[in-house]
């Protein structure tokens, strides 16, 4: 037993590991990946003072804009990992080394949370810099524990789609492309979600990012301001129950995973 989780733990840090090293090897990436997002948030934040809107809503960019490389992470970085993997004929070393498949895609989840954080603090503080975006946070702890808490939830959701796009197969490719662009619109990136209704707004609260959003800004701003969708503690509560509830899906289906590949022999196979 014992062993088993040394093996497991070792796992997750190789797996973390590259995911680390790789993103950081090309400094001009870096370069890229914190210039690029502000000239999409600077387009927002233009038309929002064209339109003599009230300072805050340049702030929901500016949020919303530091927390939009997690989704893009969660769909190219975990959610197509496992299809990209069989293509290149690695899943078959995933299926015969004696490690948890859950050991991979949480060390696959900790090297893409702490790259992706980095560079969404980065463009939060630059923006807020350049934009002079004024925010009172009311309280650190629960700043901090909303930000953890979206991360669990959105990478255990992450690992759950992993196994499910490798059983859909080349279809996978077409899902992540669906699952894009309407996450912007139904998560309330660029403005408030409960401006999209009270049925559409519950709705996309079952993707973590709409629930942690919405706490992050009541906790960034004046109270009354952030226009909330529910209580800061009842957002807690729901992102700590889809954590728990996307990780334990996410176990299950990837058992399923690996007792179909025993079963039939498929998943491992290319064009399968």
């Amino acid at each position: 037993m014992r062993t088993q989780v040394s093996t497991n733990l070792r796992t997750i840090v190789a797996r973390a590991y590259v995911r680390v090293v790789a993103v950081n090897r090309q400094p001009s990436w870096l370069l890229g990946e914190l210039l690029l997002p502000l000239l999409s948030l600077a387009a927002y934040v233009y038309l929002y003072r064209a339109m003599d809107a009230s300072r805050d809503y340049e702030g929901f960019v500016i949020l919303g804009g530091a927390m939009t490389p997690f989704w893009l992470a969660i769909l190219w970085g975990m959610a197509s990992q496992f299809y990209w993997e069989r293509e290149s004929g690695n899943m078959q070393l995933y299926m015969a080394a004696p490690i948890s498949r859950m050991a991979i895609l949480c060390g696959m989840a900790v090297g893409s949370m702490f790259t992706v954080t980095t560079r969404a603090v980065a463009v939060t503080a630059l923006g807020a810099f350049l934009f002079d975006v004024d925010f009172a946070p009311s309280s650190w702890g629960l700043l901090a524990l909303a930000f953890v808490l979206t991360l669990t939830a959105l990478y255990s959701l992450g690992m759950l789609a992993a196994s499910l796009f490798l059983l859909f197969g080349r279809e996978a490719w077409h899902l992540v492309n669906l699952f894009q662009e309407p996450v912007y619109l139904v998560s309330g990136f660029y403005f408030p979600v409960r401006a999209l209704g009270q049925a559409i707004a519950m709705a996309a609260t079952l993707v973590p990012l709409t629930l942690g959003l919405d706490a992050m800004r009541q906790l960034l701003f004046a109270e009354g301001r952030a226009q909330a969708l529910l209580p800061v503690r009842t957002e807690l509560l729901a992102l700590a129950g889809l954590a728990v509830a996307f990780f334990l899906l996410a176990a299950r289906s990837l058992d399923y995973m690996e007792e179909r590949a025993k079963r039939e022999g498929r998943l491992t196979l290319r064009w399968e």
